[in-house]
C-alpha cells in the first residue's frame, strides 16, 4: 500500500511538472508568434504580455491588427515544432469590432474533427483582433511524454497483482493447513477412546482365556492387542506431526549423550528385533557425542527409522548403525538391506503423506508420516537429514546433529 501511494504521488508530481512545462512552452511559442506579427506589420508591441491563458488548454493572443490566417498557421506550426509541441490544436481569429469569428481551423489531423464554434472565442475589451489556440488532446500528449513513468506504473501494477495473488494463495494454503491440523487432532482424539475400550476388553478376554486354557481365544486377543497398539502408534505419529506444525511448539531440550540415546532406543526395540530376527551391528566412532535435544522426540525419530528399515526389507533384516565426527556435527548413519528407494522418489520421501507407489500391492501399512516427522524434528534441532539409496540395494539415512561441549 505504501509503495502504491508513493508511486501515485510521484506520477502526479511528474504529470504536474510536464503540464507546467507544456504551458510554459506554449506561452513562449505564442509570444514569439505575436512578436513576429508585430515586426511584419511594423506595429509596436504592447507593454503587457499579449498572451493570456484562459483555461488549462485554451490560450488567446491580442494583436490589435489584421491577421493573415495562412501566415498565422505557418508561424504556429513553426514555433510549436521548435519546442517539440506535437499535440493537435485548433485556432480561430476573432474580429472584436464586428463581434464575430472571421476564421477557424483544425491545424492537424487528430482526435478533433469538427470546426471551432463561434462562441469558443470570447470578446475581449481593448482589442480589435486576437486569435485563440486550443489543445483538445493536451492531456493525452502529456501522458505520452511520461513514458518511463507509465512503464514503471504498469510494472508496479503487475507486481501488485502477482503479490495479491500470492498472498491469496498463501492465506488459502494456511487455512487448508489449519483445517487439516484440526481434522487430525479431532480424529486422533476420537479414535483414542474406542482404542482404550478395545484394549480393556481384550485384556478381560485374555484373562478368561488363560483361566479356561483356551489357546485359540488367547491367540485372538493377542492379535487384537497387537493391532490396537499399531493403531495407537499411528495416532501418536499423527498427533506428533500436528504438534510440530505449530509455530509455538516448544521442545524440552536437555543435554543428551547421542550414543546412550541410541543404545536405549535399540534396547527398547529389542523384542521387535527378536521377533523379526533383525541383525543389528553398531560402529560408534564419534568422540564428541553430547547434544542438546528433546529426548522424547529424538527417540521417536530413531524408532521411526528402525521401524522403516524393518518394514521395507523383504529378506532377513540387517541394520547397521554408525556414528562419526563431521565438523561441529555428529553424523549418525543407519543402513539397511531393504528394497531401496528409486532416485526419482528420494527427494519426496520426506514430504508429508507421501508413500512410494507400489501399484495395487499394499503389504506395508502406514500413512506416509514417519520420515516427514523425522525431517521436522531434526530440522527443529538445527540438524540435517538426507538419504542415499539404490533400488534393491538398501538405503542409508544420514542424520546430522549439532554437538555441544
Amino acid at each position: 500500500m505504501g509503495i502504491t501511494i508513493t508511486q501515485v504521488y510521484w506520477v502526479r508530481k511528474a504529470f504536474d511538472l510536464q503540464r507546467a512545462d507544456f504551458d510554459r512552452q506554449v506561452n513562449t511559442a505564442l509570444l514569439s508568434v505575436a512578436q513576429q506579427f508585430f515586426e511584419l506589420q511594423n506595429t509596436p508591441p504592447p507593454a503587457n504580455n499579449p498572451v493570456e491563458q484562459l483555461s488549462t488548454n485554451y490560450f488567446v493572443v491580442m494583436l490589435n491588427s489584421d491577421i493573415n490566417p495562412s501566415m498565422l498557421e505557418f508561424l504556429l506550426r513553426t514555433e510549436f515544432e521548435k519546442r517539440n509541441i506535437k499535440a493537435d490544436f485548433e485556432y480561430g481569429i476573432y474580429d472584436c469590432s464586428q463581434e464575430c469569428m472571421v476564421y477557424g481551423k483544425v491545424a492537424a489531423a487528430g482526435l478533433i474533427k469538427s470546426e471551432p464554434k463561434l462562441e469558443a472565442l470570447p470578446k475581449l475589451k481593448n482589442a480589435s483582433y486576437y486569435f485563440g489556440v486550443r489543445f483538445p488532446g493536451r492531456e493525452l500528449q502529456l501522458i505520452n511524454q511520461m513514458g518511463i513513468w507509465t512503464f514503471s506504473s504498469l510494472v508496479l501494477l503487475v507486481v501488485i497483482i502477482f503479490f495479491a495473488y500470492a498472498l491469496f494463495v498463501i492465506l488459502r494454503q494456511r487455512r487448508l493447513s489449519e483445517i487439516q491440523k484440526d481434522f487430525i487432532n479431532n480424529m486422533t482424539h476420537e479414535f483414542k477412546t474406542p482404542l482404550s475400550t478395545i484394549s480393556l476388553s481384550a485384556e478381560v478376554l485374555r484373562e478368561q482365556a488363560r483361566q479356561n486354557n483356551e489357546v485359540r481365544s488367547l491367540s485372538y486377543t493377542n492379535i487384537i492387542d497387537q493391532e490396537t497398539d499399531r493403531m495407537r502408534q499411528h495416532l501418536e505419529r499423527l498427533l506428533q506431526v500436528a504438534k510440530l506444525d505449530k509455530a509455538d511448539m516448544e521442545l524440552k531440550r536437555e543435554k543428551i549423550d547421542a550414543h546412550e540415546l541410541l543404545n536405549n532406543v535399540i534396547s527398547s526395540m529389542q523384542p521387535q528385533f527378536n521377533d523379526k530376527e533383525v541383525g543389528i551391528s553398531l560402529a560408534f566412532t564419534a568422540t564428541s557425542t553430547n547434544i542438546t535435544a528433546d529426548h522424547h522426540h529424538l527417540s521417536n525419530v530413531f524408532i521411526n527409522v528402525f521401524d522403516n528399515a524393518i518394514k521395507y526389507t523383504e529378506a532377513k533384516p540387517s541394520i547397521k548403525v554408525t556414528t562419526r565426527q563431521s565438523g561441529k556435527f555428529i553424523l549418525i548413519q543407519i543402513s539397511d538391506n531393504g528394497i531401496g528407494i528409486a532416485p526419482e522418489y528420494q527427494a519426496r520421501i520426506f514430504h508429508k503423506f507421501f508413500r512410494i507407489p507400489t501399484g495395487n500391492i499394499h503389504n506395508v501399512k502406514g500413512f506416509g508420516l514417519g520420515l516427514s516427522y523425522v525431517k521436522q524434528v531434526i530440522e527443529t534441532h538445527k540438524g540435517k537429514v538426507s538419504v542415499s539409496s539404490q533400488l534393491n540395494e538398501g538405503a542409508t539415512l544420514s542424520i546430522y546433529l549439532p554437538i555441544v561441549e
